[in-house]
């Protein structure tokens, strides 16, 4: 192999080296010009350090005799993650179907149905939660409602790229024969589709058992209301308790959640 070969075999590693070199300069670069924009220091995660230790040890001697008020706090937000999965995922059913592109051919209606999902993904969970509390006000209603909003959102994103990775053979088969859409959609795509929706569904279960969580602390219900209560009061015993419950229960959903997942994947 000739010199002049072997220097335009190794253009590409040296065109690699660089740009990852490039980059490497660009991210340290950014991480200053960060710190001293936001002026943050890690000397000042310190400081307190001992007020958070003098904390720690009070939650971690937790108050048991508040859990007869912390059980049904935490079924009404485990009601709130239920409720809020199952209306977001039947939106986003609907919704997926629609956007999807082996399924709908008009490009201007997938196009604008597309836009109006990307804003509304683009709003965070706690924004929602806050948006809700203000038009119907204090109560698990505002989590429910945000929880279905953020649900679509999740499951939707997911379930029409699913769709649009199906085996196209069905579909042109039916087509053939004269189906219509809805005898297609039953008969060639959601046979492909279902564990795939229901499994999305599961995950989106997961996220909204701890995001109903913090949705409670903005006001909208459930055992968050009562950990924002404990807090301001600096009863950090009850605090403690609050926390081992909403350890506990979500450890133990994300495991049963996964395990399912796991099965209908196989």
């Amino acid at each position: 192999m000739s010199k002049t070969e072997q220097d335009l075999m190794s253009l590409p590693k040296k065109k690699f080296k660089f740009m990852n070199l490039a980059w490497i300069v660009i991210l340290v670069a950014g991480l200053f010009v960060s710190i001293n924009v936001t002026n943050t220091h890690l000397s000042e995660l310190f400081a307190n350090f001992g007020q958070f230790t003098e904390i720690f040890v009070q939650m971690s001697h937790p108050d048991w005799s508040y859990s007869s008020t912390v059980i049904p706090l935490l079924l009404e937000t485990i009601k709130m993650a239920v409720l809020g999965t199952l209306f977001g995922s039947i939106v986003a059913f609907v919704y997926s179907l629609l956007i999807a592109r082996n399924i709908v051919k008009n490009k201007a209606v997938t196009g604008t149905l597309r836009v109006i999902m990307n804003i509304i993904r683009t709003i965070p969970d706690l924004l929602l939660g806050a948006i809700f509390v203000a038009i119907v006000g204090i109560g698990p209603v505002a989590g429910i409602l945000a929880l279905s909003v953020f649900t679509f959102g999740v499951v939707v994103k997911l379930f029409y790229e699913a769709i649009e990775t199906i085996d196209p053979g069905p579909i042109e088969a039916l087509i053939a024969v004269g189906a219509n859409k809805l005898q297609i959609i039953h008969f060639a795509v959601l046979p492909q589709i279902m564990t795939y929706f229901i499994s999305y569904v599961l995950y989106a279960f997961e996220i909204n058992v701890r995001a109903s969580t913090v949705l409670g602390y903005l006001g909208a219900g459930g055992i968050g209301l009562y950990l924002q209560q404990t807090l301001q009061v600096f009863d950090y015993a009850k605090t403690g308790t609050i926390i081992i419950v909403i350890i506990v229960v979500v450890v133990i959903i994300d495991y049963i959640s996964s395990k399912s997942r796991e099965a209908l994947m196989r």
